[in-house]
């Protein structure tokens, strides 16, 4: 087959007259590689692009660690290499023919030839070579895109719990010694508000765990939307909920105590026992327990402690109510 007939079946060539595919064939020099042979190197200059005539070439960057890793491999009629036509940068990677192989070697040299004595031949290559390079960008621009959501949404599912939509037990631990770890005095203050919902149980035993799950997720998001930006809200398991709100003190807390209650009373929730029974109304009620920096703790592990200590005393006191730590009652 001649050289003209070859390159027309090459997408960056395809647009071109038989007069021009003669007219460029004319300054692609044939090069044949053994295989294991290497075509260029890493840091190697860039003054060449290959197309693969017949065989299969092979192309691996080193790590850091020495490591050799392969990257992609090119079968015939794909071409590589065409950027050094214009930047005539160093190889990012290296190039090998992974069996016997032959290709057609377009150098910079000659590429300014082509120009100088067939300019418009040499725009309409240049124009099909962008093509091709904006179609593999957009790929590799999509394909990072994707990347990033996927790492956003793994990053998310590592610190969120699904069901509630709020961050999880482990991030909230994390957050408290995070807040103590950067030393404590009077200036940076924190509370932590424990939350349990009344009688879970019995609303799961009645109608079901979808309703369980129904009434987490209506509480999650109304949490959410109470808290605000600064705070940090968290599902620890089960209907075990916990605040965290950094550089606020005990005041502030009992005030977002005593909204939560009310919010979550209010919540629209109609259940069945069971297929094509009337379905009846739900009233979901809390009790929280309020602890504070400095007030009741000057550790994370204090800190905790005392808020649960005050949840403890809120539901032996009947539920439904906001206590304080060390038998302070909240307003």
């Amino acid at each position: 087959m001649k050289k003209a007939d070859f390159i027309k079946t090459i997408p960056v060539f395809s647009s071109m007259s038989g007069l021009e595919l003669d007219a460029v064939a004319a300054f692609l020099e044939p090069r044949l590689y053994p295989k294991g042979s290497v075509i260029y190197g890493e840091g190697d200059a860039g003054s060449e692009m290959f197309i693969v005539h017949t065989g299969l070439i092979g192309s691996y960057i080193t790590e850091s660690d020495g490591k050799r890793r392969e990257l992609k491999s090119y079968g015939t009629k794909a071409f590589f290499g065409e950027m050094a036509l214009v930047e005539g940068e160093c190889r990012m990677s290296a190039c090998y023919a992974l069996e016997d192989s032959k290709l057609l070697v377009l150098s910079g040299l000659e590429f300014f030839r082509m120009v100088w004595d067939y300019p418009m031949l040499g725009v309409k290559f240049l124009k099909a070579l962008t093509r091709v390079m904006i179609d593999r960008l957009s790929k590799a621009s999509g394909f990072l895109d994707d990347m990033v959501r996927w790492g956003e949404i793994a990053r998310r599912r590592a610190v969120t719990d699904d069901l509630s939509g709020l961050f999880n037990r482990r991030f909230l631990e994390e957050a408290v010694k995070s807040r103590f770890s950067r030393g404590f005095n009077d200036s940076r203050k924190c509370a932590l508000l424990m939350i349990d919902f009344d009688k879970f149980r019995d609303i799961n035993m009645t109608y079901g765990t979808m309703a369980g799950d129904a009434v987490i997720s209506n509480a999650g998001a109304t949490i959410q939307r109470l808290v605000g930006d600064a705070n940090i809200p968290s599902r620890l398991s089960g209907d075990e909920f916990a605040i965290l709100l950094p550089d606020s003190g005990i005041d502030e807390a009992l005030a977002l105590a005593n909204c939560l209650q009310s919010e979550i009373a209010a919540l629209f929730l109609e259940f069945r026992t069971g297929p094509g029974v009337k379905p009846e109304s739900v009233t979901l009620t809390l009790s929280i327990g309020a602890a504070a920096c400095p007030e009741h703790a000057c550790t994370e592990a204090d800190l905790f402690k005392a808020a649960d200590e005050a949840l403890y005393r809120a539901k032996q006191e009947g539920r439904n109510r906001v206590c304080c730590c060390r038998g302070t009652d909240c307003p």
